[in-house]
């Protein structure tokens, strides 16, 4: 009998130590991220102000912010249903609504100041709009990831303002390796709409190491230093190409951890298998810091790869690995600090946005949530930064919008996921 006091006494003061050691340990991880600051942001639910002209946004694939902090987006008019679209039936269905034009500028104030885009002379729109980057140069950047249909076949055509088509294609699938493929290029506009130049030619493409041609690129970044544009090549081919900014005169490309790049069907991601040696398609962006590393979203395999920019590998990152589907790694923007401490990455499958040390390449803390109220995001696509701090993101399926989340300095970690970041009063 005074065998078993002992042990349950000796188990019990077993269970106390335990939980307090618990209870220490859960103190100690709340202090450690209060102790870690990190960028609040809150939505701008009244911005950008209501398009004129009866006008609606289709899928929004691209947003970027230029030296003036003028706002930048592209999206997809062929994404829009026909019952979106009544105001342009002939005669009129109704008064609403039509496509707006694929590149739009807004100011600070969310006022809708200038627009262009769509089929011209001299240069070949792409089927379906991906991406937009304004160089510091001032210059506006397009790609396409349209997959279109060879010549003398049926289809609606580059860049026609109508309805969803089976030329545009869904975020949720890859461009593959086998077929024809008519975006393979990228295009270079000047601010009122002039064409500049273009690299590669629809539809000519022969695979991740034709240096002449892209296939379905999803988004470019220039180098001022240098002078050279890093195109994310992207939904048919597997690497990153980097061409003279002002000529289009090939430099240099490379896949995964700095190898040649191969065409090979990897089939689905497996959280569980060991790194793949390729990019999955999408390769979907790739950003060049301040101290000269290149940050490539390698989207359905989940992870963050960093190069030197003659792709030299550098270190890697998987950012919620279990993620299947479309993926996780859609997009990043740096912080606007001299160091560039933050990477702020848009999260199109589950629906966040994710702020990382950059550095480390952690986790530090999450916002948004799904949904379609300001905050909330459906497709989460593309980000940007303004000189101020603030977020830019635009959302693809049916998100088809642009918001901004005003920069509040830096505060302590209190949650991890922080949901919804509401406005406070």
């Amino acid at each position: 009998m005074k065998r078993h006091l002992l042990i349950g006494t000796i188990f019990l003061a077993l269970a106390a130590a335990l939980g307090a050691g618990t209870r220490f340990l859960e103190n100690l991880t709340q202090l450690h991220a209060a102790a870690t600051t990190a960028p609040r942001f809150e939505v701008d639910p009244l911005w950008p102000k209501p398009l004129p002209n009866h006008w609606i946004l289709g899928q929004t694939i691209g947003v970027s912010v230029d030296a003036q902090d003028h706002v930048w987006i592209i999206h997809r008019a062929g994404s829009l249903e026909p019952g979106e679209v009544h105001a342009t039936t002939n005669p009129p269905t109704a008064q609403c609504c039509a496509p707006a034009a694929p590149i739009l500028e807004f100011d600070m104030e969310g006022n809708l100041i200038g627009h262009f885009g769509g089929p011209g002379q001299g240069y070949d729109w792409p089927e379906s709009n991906h991406g937009i980057t304004v160089d510091y140069k001032g210059n506006v950047w397009i790609g396409g990831n349209g997959r279109g249909t060879p010549p003398g076949g049926r289809g609606a055509g580059r860049g026609q303002r109508g309805v969803a088509g089976s030329n545009v294609l869904n975020e949720s699938q890859t461009g593959g390796i086998q077929g024809y493929f008519n975006d393979a290029m990228v295009l270079k506009f000047a601010q009122d709409g002039k064409f500049l130049m273009q690299i590669g030619k629809p539809g000519q493409s022969k695979g991740s190491n034709d240096t002449e041609n892209l296939r379905l690129p999803a988004k470019t970044t220039i180098d001022k230093v240098a002078n050279e544009v890093y195109v994310s090549d992207g939904y048919g081919n597997h690497r990153v190409i980097v061409y003279d900014a002002d000529t289009g005169k090939y430099k240099r490309h490379w896949g995964a951890y700095g190898h040649k790049p191969e065409d090979v069907d990897l089939g689905r991601y497996d959280p569980n298998a060991p790194p793949p040696q390729q990019f999955r398609n999408p390769v979907h962006c790739a950003e060049l810091s301040n101290d000269r590393l290149l940050y490539v979203c390698d989207r359905v395999n989940d992870r963050i790869q960093v190069f030197k920019p003659d792709g030299t590998y550098v270190k890697e990152m998987f950012i919620n690995k279990e993620t299947l589907g479309s993926g996780s790694v859609w997009d990043i923007a740096f912080s606007k600090d001299a160091q560039q401490k933050y990477i702020y990455l848009a999260d199109g499958e589950n629906d966040r946005v994710h702020i990382l040390e950059r550095d480390s390449l952690e986790m530090l803390t999450t916002f948004g949530e799904g949904g379609r109220q300001p905050g909330e995001f459906y497709g989460v696509h593309s980000i940007a930064v303004d000189s101020k701090g603030n977020i830019y993101t635009t959302e693809t399926y049916r998100g088809q919008r642009v918001q901004r989340f005003m920069y509040k300095g830096l505060a302590p970690i209190t949650k991890k996921d922080q949901g919804v970041v509401w406005p406070k009063k």
